[in-house]
Order: structure tokens, then sequence, then C-alpha cells
């Protein structure tokens, strides 16, 4: 099965596209951790996304991008793709339920991006993730890291010390994908270095990892 459904091009590619000499983030803390239930609509899923980043970059409204960030339901993934049709079948294969997209930054800076995903099972989340994120190091190159250290078990983890321009990542970033349970957690973070890039990337991760329900 291909996980092309799921690669995003919309308002991300265009927003890295932008990003050309980024400057260093600022330090912050993620609120606490709500009690998580499972989710049984997008809009509950939504709740349990990060509201904030540790950088402390502005949020960017769901519908500044193209397509729109927020829900995604298994149609909205289908359609990034070329072959709309086929890639829902793909989708369905994984169990896809439905998602929700944020993203952060002004589109001449840093950039930070989560995409929670949720499916029926947990073999349909972690195939999902692996797919993915095999998929994604193809794109971008780099070598794709499984189980990275300062990160939790089940992720996986890129990083690209001179952005990727060829694929439209114009600065360093680091990208991890994680399951969890029934969850796929996608995070990216484009900085002014590889590494300032990446202790975005681990922090947005464990503090959204911690908003998501195990099972």
């Amino acid at each position: 099965m291909s996980p092309a459904a799921v690669v995003r091009r919309g308002g991300l590619a265009l927003l890295l596209a932008l990003l050309s000499g980024c400057a260093g983030q600022a330090d912050g803390d993620a609120p606490p951790a709500p009690a998580a239930a499972t989710p049984g609509t997008p809009q509950e899923l939504e709740a349990l996304v990060i509201p904030e980043v540790a950088s402390g970059l502005p949020r960017v409204p769901d519908d500044a991008l193209s397509p729109p960030a927020g829900e995604k339901l298994v149609e909205d993934v289908a359609r990034y793709a070329a072959d709309a049709a086929r890639e829902r079948e793909v989708l369905d294969d994984y169990g896809y339920r439905f998602g929700w997209e944020r993203y952060w930054g002004s589109g001449s800076g840093p950039l930070t991006t989560v995409a929670a995903h949720q499916f029926e099972t947990t073999d349909g989340a972690a195939a999902f993730t692996a797919d993915l994120a095999a998929h994604e190091a193809e794109v971008y190159g780099g070598l794709l890291r499984e189980d990275p250290p300062d990160l939790p078990a089940g992720c996986r983890l890129l990083q690209l010390d001179e952005g990727a321009p060829a694929a439209g990542v114009a600065a360093p970033a680091a990208l991890a994908w994680c399951a969890r349970g029934t969850f796929s957690l996608a995070v990216t973070a484009v900085s002014g270095s590889v590494e300032s890039a990446t202790e975005e990337v681990r922090a947005v991760v464990a503090a959204q990892l911690e908003r998501l329900p195990s099972s």
C-alpha cells in the first residue's frame, strides 16, 4: 500500500517555500495535559491537540492555509493525491477515522506543524506511521532513524541539516512520526538550525503524546 495520500502538499509546502532566513526559537512550556478519553469525533480530537508549541510561535489560522488545516476526514486526506479514489481505498485499508492539523509560524521564519490522526486499530496506526515516515524520508532525503534518543518508543526522526530545497524545504528541519495506540502523530519543525528544529520537535512530540490516550 502507498502512503502517498497522506503526504501534505498544500499549505505546508507553500509555507516551507517561503522560509529562507530563519531566526532562533524562544523558550516556552506546553500547558498541562488534560485527562484524555478516546475521541469519538474530530472535534473531540481537536480538544486534545496542543494549543501552543514550545518555541512560542503564533498559531496560523486554519483557514489561512490551502487546503485548510483543522479537521481532516478521510475524503479530505484522499484529495491530496492525484488519484483520490485509489487513495481513499488505501486509507480505508489503514482503518483511517479522522485527523486534526495545526500550524504555527509567520510564513517568513520558523514553522511548526502537528498532525494527529486516529485509526480503528493500533496495527493500522502503526502501519500508517511507518509507511508515511518511510515515504517522507524518500521525498526529502536523509537518514530516517527509528526509536532515536530523546523520543518515545515507536517514533521515527528525520533531520535535514540544510533542508531539502528541491522538495520545498528551504531551511533546516526536523520531522518526527510516532504511533501511540490508535493514533499516528506527525510533527515538523523548520528553524534556523537542525539543532533548534530537533529541540522543538522533541518538545512538541512529548507534549502532544501526553494529551493522547494510549489505546
